[in-house]
């Protein structure tokens, strides 16, 4: 094997175990979403603290693989499509490292949410964090395989996220309307439900990033945007 040969192959390797270590950090993240969730349901609040510890484990391996990309940029020099794979990889880990963020406050907002009388809007916020955790999962498919028509995919169907947060908000807006001893255990689940929305914002991210590095130009494309919790329409939900 020549010299440029081993270098080519020893960067595909390297490039290779990054990749697994983003999507390991990504299926991470989906779990932390889910652990949340469940403290939620149960009313756990040594359970959300846990959740919580846990998010230092993503922050830890965002740091390890910011680490691995400059040793790779420094000892390899990618030209090109190569250097669109690294840059890649460093998006997407931050996009990921965030999305456990927004994991660690739905967990956090859980504890003084489960010291106040239970609401039933409650059980809506699982919808959202299923399909926000079936968003990040299919995403990181697409970035393992280099799949942009997957990406794409992904892209496109947060709109369906958008739409049901944006339906959550306004069934907590009446919740509130209705009863004001609704008014705080309906805000905890407002800010939650948009951490969980976000989490579906950082999963397009990363699907343009994947578009990005297969095709070498941005996704272009206008995507339907469903979340109307800035429309004016929702001062008129009172009336």
């Amino acid at each position: 094997m020549s010299g440029s040969e081993h270098i080519i192959k020893s960067y595909d390797s390297e490039l290779t175990r990054l990749t697994g270590e983003i999507v390991r950090m990504g299926e991470l993240s989906v779990t932390q979403l889910e652990a949340a969730i469940d403290v939620v349901d149960r009313r756990d609040e040594r359970a959300a603290q846990r959740v919580v510890a846990n998010d230092d484990a993503i922050d830890q391996l965002e740091q390890e693989i910011s680490h691995d990309v400059v040793r790779l940029l420094a000892l390899r020099a990618p030209m090109a499509g190569d250097l669109r794979n690294v840059f890649a990889a460093l998006r997407i880990a931050a996009d990921i490292e965030r999305i456990g963020d927004y994991a660690a406050n739905v967990a956090k907002r859980s504890i003084p949410l489960s010291m106040v009388a239970p609401v039933a809007p409650t059980k809506g916020l699982g919808y959202l964090a299923k399909l926000a955790a079936a968003e990040v999962r299919e995403v990181l498919v697409a970035y393992r395989d280099q799949d942009a028509e997957r990406a794409y995919q992904v892209w496109k169907s947060d709109a369906e996220l958008d739409e049901a947060y944006t339906g959550f908000f306004r069934q907590l807006l009446t919740y509130m309307m209705e009863d004001p001893r609704n008014i705080t255990p309906c805000t905890h689940l407002l800010f939650m439900a948009k951490n969980i929305e976000r989490i579906g914002d950082h999963a397009t991210n990363i699907a343009e990033n994947v578009w990005f590095q297969v095709h070498g130009e941005p996704l272009d494309k206008q995507r339907t945007k469903r979340d109307f919790t800035s429309s004016p329409e929702l001062g008129k939900l009172g009336e």
